[in-house]
């Protein structure tokens, strides 16, 4: 057994949670090293913060915690201080529904020290009426209102204990004296009362005229450390959604319960021990795999968490991205269809398909308590479906997937080919999730300029692609013959208009097409491989590929695939757009969700007409793991929306690390160990030569049987069910039948 925890430990991370929507992920955090959680967190797509933090009165005084190191496994973040004359040992993890500090406090000293603890937070005093806050089983509860960026306003359940219990407590309405209030306990309405009592008063008194302001709320409890001794104790806030139809009965409960740190660890191992066994000469590879795996869990939402989440899901990353994307789940069905128990998987299609609208569309996204502004975004869900299917296949889920697809594909049909040329408008750019780019520049000059105002239209190459797919698996999909015979001729139409109107034979490219005169743009950008994923390319479109993909002065960087051309004229390396940096923009950034799809259109041109071209296959999936670290380092792997395609630097400046926003582990089962599932009939091994030693893949399942594949040098063995099936060399392909 693999110990990914302590594979994936390193002393710079801070991320905690549990796959049940509750994130701890401050981008950058002020108050890292402070005791607690004073740094926003996440529940679904509310940030909710400050949290609360742990201070410590010795001798009269308040004393700072001062720290002394960190170290981080996915399970717990451990920070080491020191606290006047004691050490301490903070552990803190995200489970349960709940922010737990805990804290192991060893009195090195040869008297009895007397330690008292306060754990307190402040609140926006609007947020909190009076009636809001109360006292019960030695927890302050409490329930303030948060507003999410669509400006909908919600409340949370919270509750802020001790354990053992407090012994006293307090909450106080204040006027704001402080802006961006420090977690400093001589800073608060606490210790000018403390003064004279030694301890917290037990009592409410959060009147005031106006409300508003901020409200303290915080709780005490003395301890006494024998000399040599230890105590231990821990402080944990619960947080949970607040559902209006039962908000005067619901309260948060706190489980008594083993330890939550134990809790932590155990519940993620017990995840790491269900997805399959990888291990790789690569030192890059390897810690992706265990790191993706990681990134999923610590951005799921568990079935029920929310209303609007009666599935299992995935949110798209961290902050105000902690929400399931549609332009992100076709990369996370990919990801989790190699677990063995495919209900993950298939709740991601679910929670859209559950919310689908009534003209056939699409949420872009699915916020955990309202479906209010979740805009639209093109997804290749045919294709991920299908490669779903074919990893677990079922008849009921094929049938519950067709009902609604084909009435996105209807929709798809009926407003984005109105004159049904085979080719898919975008209307707006960025509901390709691609904004800031010459493609549509090309169309409307002001393109840059607009919003989700639906004023451009393009024929988009990667949408009609999509849409190729997606009619494809319909045809696959549908429940009788005269249905299949419809979407077979759909997807034929598609596949003539990109071969006759999308290629540009000169140029050797696929492009995008200007629908006011049906002429192709011209414009070179990563999409425009994305047909070589696909039956759409040919042997008469080979050399196109190798034209523009493998030219330096084009795609072929560094760090390899610039979302736009080295070439094109808004080209910037630097993340800038018409000469100021841009947060998301597509005009030359490598972005992993286009290396995702790039390196399954290479590998498909590798596997069916250049097998000679395995090497660069290779060469481009080893740099975007290399890509993927701090300071290329294999320890320090990490997830960023975009990178620098020369240096292959990170958007660092964005913070928004651990985004789920492309797919790694399925290209190295597909790719590296070959794993091409057909179903319940069986499966093809046709491992590719990508410059890897070794490689070893246990416990994959598929269509119900473990499939087991290693690779040594240039051979590799594959296993099913625990018995040898097939051998070959790299390169070579072997059918097995189930």
């Amino acid at each position: 057994m693999i110990d990914a925890l302590r594979r994936l430990a390193r002393p710079d991370k801070w991320y905690l949670g549990a796959g049940d929507g509750l994130l701890w992920a401050p981008p950058f955090p002020a108050w890292l090293d402070a005791p607690g959680f004073w740094d926003e967190a996440h529940l679904f797509q509310y940030a909710v913060g400050p949290l609360f933090t742990v201070s410590f009165v010795h001798e009269g005084a308040v004393v700072t915690a001062r720290p002394v190191r960190r170290a981080w496994t996915p399970a717990a973040l451990v920070v080491e201080h020191g606290v006047g004359p004691v050490r301490a040992r903070e552990t803190r993890c995200v489970t349960d529904g709940r922010l737990v500090s805990a804290w192991d406090i060893h009195n090195p000293t040869r008297r009895l020290v007397t330690l008292d603890v306060v754990v307190w937070t402040a609140l926006d005093g609007a947020s909190l009426a009076a009636e809001d806050v109360d006292v019960a089983r030695h927890a302050l509860r409490f329930t303030p209102v948060v507003t999410d960026r669509c400006g909908h306003r919600t409340r949370i359940g919270a509750s802020l204990a001790l354990t053992p219990p407090a012994q006293s407590h307090a909450a106080y309405r204040s006027q704001v004296s402080t802006p961006g209030l420090p977690p400093r306990l001589d800073l608060t309405p606490f210790w000018d009362r403390w003064q004279s009592s030694g301890r917290l008063r037990s009592e409410l008194r959060l009147g005031g005229l106006d409300g508003g302001g901020l409200v303290f709320l915080g709780l005490q409890r003395r301890f006494g450390i024998p000399p040599r001794g230890r105590v231990r104790f821990s402080a944990a806030i619960a947080l949970q959604l607040i559902r209006p139809q039962r908000a005067a009965a619901q309260r948060v409960v706190l489980r008594r319960r083993r330890s939550p740190i134990r809790v932590a660890a155990d519940d993620w191992r017990r995840f790491f021990s269900q997805v399959p066994a990888f291990r790789c000469s690569d030192p890059f590879l390897d810690r992706h795999w265990w790191y993706r795996w990681y990134g999923l869990r610590v951005n799921g939402v568990a079935a029920g968490a929310a209303p609007n989440y009666p599935h299992p899901t995935v949110s798209e990353g961290i902050g105000y991205f902690h929400v399931p994307i549609s332009y992100s789940a076709q990369c996370h069905l990919r990801e989790l269809r190699w677990l063995p128990d495919p209900a993950w998987a298939r709740g991601v299609l679910r929670t859209f398909l559950t919310h689908q609208q009534p003209d056939g569309s699409l949420h872009g996204r699915i916020w955990a308590d309202h479906l209010d502004g979740t805009d639209f975004y093109h997804a290749d869900w045919g294709g991920a479906v299908l490669a779903l299917d074919q990893a677990h296949p079922s008849v009921e889920f094929r049938r519950e997937a067709y009902i609604g697809l084909a009435r996105y594909g209807e929709w798809l049909r009926r407003t984005r080919d109105a004159d049904a040329t085979g080719m898919i408008d975008v209307v707006g750019q960025y509901e390709t999730g691609q904004e800031y780019m010459s493609r549509y520049q090309a169309v409307d000059p002001d393109a840059d300029r607009s919003g989700w105002e639906h004023r451009i239209r393009l024929q988009g190459i990667d949408v009609t692609v999509y849409a190729y797919r997606l009619f494809r698996a319909l045809e696959y999909l549908a429940p009788d013959a005269a249905a299949a015979a419809g979407w077979r001729g759909s997807a034929d139409r598609t596949a003539r208009a990109v071969r006759d109107h999308m290629w540009d034979s000169a140029r050797e490219l696929f492009c995008d097409v200007d629908p006011r005169d049906g002429r192709r743009t011209g414009v070179k950008a990563a999409v425009c491989f994305y047909p070589y994923a696909t039956d759409l390319a040919d042997v008469r479109h080979i050399p196109g590929l190798a034209r523009h993909l493998f030219d330096p002065r084009e795609f072929w960087t560094p760090f390899p695939v610039p979302s736009s051309s080295a070439d094109d004229p808004l080209f910037s390396p630097d993340a800038e757009w018409k000469g100021k940096r841009h947060n998301c923009p597509w005009n030359g950034r490598v972005w992993p969700m286009t290396n995702s799809h790039i390196i399954d259109a290479l590998a498909r041109v590798v596997r069916v007409h250049r097998p000679d071209w395995a090497p660069r296959l290779g060469h481009l999936l080893r740099r975007f793991a290399r890509m993927m670290t701090f300071d290329g380092r294999a320890d320090r792997p990490n997830c960023f929306e975009h990178y620098h395609p020369v240096s292959g630097r990170a958007s660092i400046y964005r913070g928004i690390d651990d985004y789920q926003h492309s797919w790694i582990n399925d290209l190295i089962v597909s790719h590296l160990l070959g794993v091409l599932p057909h179903g319940e009939t069986g499966l093809t091994v046709h491992p590719l030569a990508l410059g890897v030693e070794s490689a070893h893949l246990e416990r994959l399942s598929v269509a119900g049987h473990r499939v087991d594949v290693s690779i040594v040098g240039r051979r590799y063995r594959v296993r099913v069910d625990a018995r040898v099936a097939g051998q070959g060399r790299v390169g070579e392909p072997v059918t097995v039948s189930f």
